[in-house]
């Protein structure tokens, strides 16, 4: 399931590059209200592309999710609310890209058929046990929320616009929107200026932890809120505790959303959480802490985890591109490209023939990896990672819009050159992407299942596995330490644990049926 919902990201921005007319990274709209006929392109016809991703979806909803329960059996709660957000994104991709369907009732019947699994999944969500679990999850179902949000503003917009009545999908708008608001008031509790002057903790459950991966989303799921939020009118069922709003009214465009993800991107900043590759590693502890307050001597972010993962790199991505929305300032751009270009360059590619096989960071021969990709010990958090990363470059390289509004009126002609710099820099990405999406392509099985490990090499004998930093603690794939845990007995619901062994060993012919397997 993991492996598969990596290419609805690889598929279609892919596809984006194989027209010289169509947008850069375009197919996944992040402007819904951009119209068809006023710049907004559908996916081009390719006779291979196209079908390959519906495949992709198919197998993915027809395998694993569960429509009579409403959600993924096998996933566990943070995933299967990253796949609620692919889904989405996917459908945002299939509205869009109508030209390349047959029929109207075809069209209409495959956006339907997805979008009421996607309903049936707000349902099967389990929106009392993610209250209680990290930080980190909680922000995952904002993002989710959102993004299905946005998808129903898109399709009513291209397809209904003109029809009388606004499409039916828009009734869940409210439900959506009211889910996404309790959850980021949830996260919002995680901001904590006693240690580290600032950032969000991972859990509280565990020893503080200011990790990327949390702070990023914050960001992320601020700004997006401030950007798609639509406003609640609904005050149940939870009382936020330290959280002062206007009774019975949530407004859209609340300034206190586009403050935390100001105040969360400076803090991220100034956090030294890069190595020297310009990629982010996976976050802070504190020497010495302990829960007694009147005996902590030390609140500095003084002890790092060296552990790089290719989806630190990819969050921020939607961060940086609705900061810039919001404010105008070009900066968020800017860094947005830097990071882009040191995964780039993190992959090997573009390096010299003797360099190929040899780990770069992030991959090798040009193909993003994870490190536990080659010794297949990859956790379900580590099937994810990939495709986290290509939904956010899919989002941060989209059209720029033609207006902004921000406390300034900005000038046209300064918009247009930043979008033309800006889809200069996207175009340079293409061909890694198609040497990403081919080798991804090439790891299915009889099935149509994709494999994790895109790069693997055809003989055992052959790989090399990666060498980890010092200091890299790999807890996403082999679990957390004992010593982050205060009590002992932290795990996330629903996992059985990390680097099982449900498939073959080193030993397989395929190699992307190890730990795991093709799940």
């Amino acid at each position: 399931m993991r492996a598969l919902k990596l290419l609805l990201y690889t598929l279609p921005i892919h596809l984006a590059s194989a027209s010289p007319e169509q947008h850069v990274l375009q197919p996944a709209d992040q402007h819904p209200l951009a119209p068809l006929d006023g710049g907004q392109k559908p996916l081009p016809e390719h006779p291979e592309t196209f079908p390959a991703f519906l495949d992709a979806l198919d197998v993915l909803q027809a395998d694993y999710f569960a429509i009579w329960q409403g959600l993924w059996p096998t996933g566990i709660d943070w995933t299967s609310a990253v796949i609620g957000t692919h889904v989405s994104a996917s459908l945002s991709t299939l509205s869009s890209s109508f030209s390349s369907l047959t029929s109207s009732k075809s069209k209409e019947n495959l956006v339907n058929k997805y979008f009421s699994q996607l309903v049936a999944s707000y349902f099967g969500q389990d929106a009392f046990a993610l209250r209680q679990e990290a930080y980190d999850d909680i922000l995952w179902v904002v993002l989710g929320w959102v993004e299905s949000i946005k998808f129903i503003n898109q399709h009513n917009t291209l397809h209904y616009k003109n029809e009388g009545e606004a499409w039916y999908g828009t009734q869940w708008i409210p439900a959506f929107a009211h889910r996404a608001r309790l959850f980021w008031n949830l996260a919002s509790q995680g901001w904590d200026t006693s240690l580290c002057s600032g950032g969000m903790i991972w859990s509280p459950w565990l020893e503080p932890y200011k990790n990327a991966i949390t702070n990023e989303l914050y960001i992320a799921a601020s700004i997006s809120m401030y950007l798609y939020f639509p406003g609640d009118e609904n005050t149940s069922p939870f009382s936020i505790p330290n959280t002062i709003t206007t009774p019975g009214r949530h407004p859209a465009k609340d300034p206190k959303y586009l403050a935390a993800a100001v105040e969360a991107y400076k803090w991220l900043n100034a956090s030294n959480m890069t190595d020297a590759a310009g990629l982010y590693v996976d976050g802070y502890h504190i020497t010495g802490y302990t829960s007694n307050r009147s005996r902590r001597s030390n609140t500095r972010c003084d002890a790092r985890n060296e552990m790089v993962y290719t989806y630190n790199q990819g969050v921020l991505l939607t961060g940086q591109r609705g900061l810039y929305e919001a404010t105008g300032a070009r900066s968020y751009l800017s860094d947005g490209h830097a990071l882009i270009r040191n995964v780039i360059s993190a992959t090997g590619f573009n390096n010299t023939k003797a360099e190929t096989d040899k780990w770069q960071g992030l991959g090798r021969n040009g193909i993003m990896e994870e490190s536990c990709d080659a010794p297949g010990y990859c956790s379900q958090d580590g099937q994810t990672f990939k495709g986290i990363f290509f939904h956010h470059l899919t989002a941060f390289c989209a059209r720029l819009p033609d207006h902004i509004t921000t406390e300034k009126e900005m000038d046209k002609h300064v918009l247009e050159q930043i979008r033309k710099w800006h889809d200069k820099q996207c175009a340079s990405y293409v061909p890694w992407i198609r040497v990403n999406a081919r080798a991804a392509l090439g790891t299915r099985d009889e099935e149509g299942r994709f494999g994790m490990w895109w790069g693997a090499p055809s003989h055992h004998h052959n790989i090399q596995l990666p060498e980890l930093p010092d200091e890299a603690v790999d807890y996403r794939n082999l679990g957390v330490p004992a010593q982050w845990k205060e009590d002992g007995t932290h795990k996330r619901r629903g996992e059985m644990g990390m680097g099982e062994t449900a498939g073959q060993g080193i030993g397989a012919t395929d190699l992307n049926s190890r730990g795991r397997g093709r799940t």
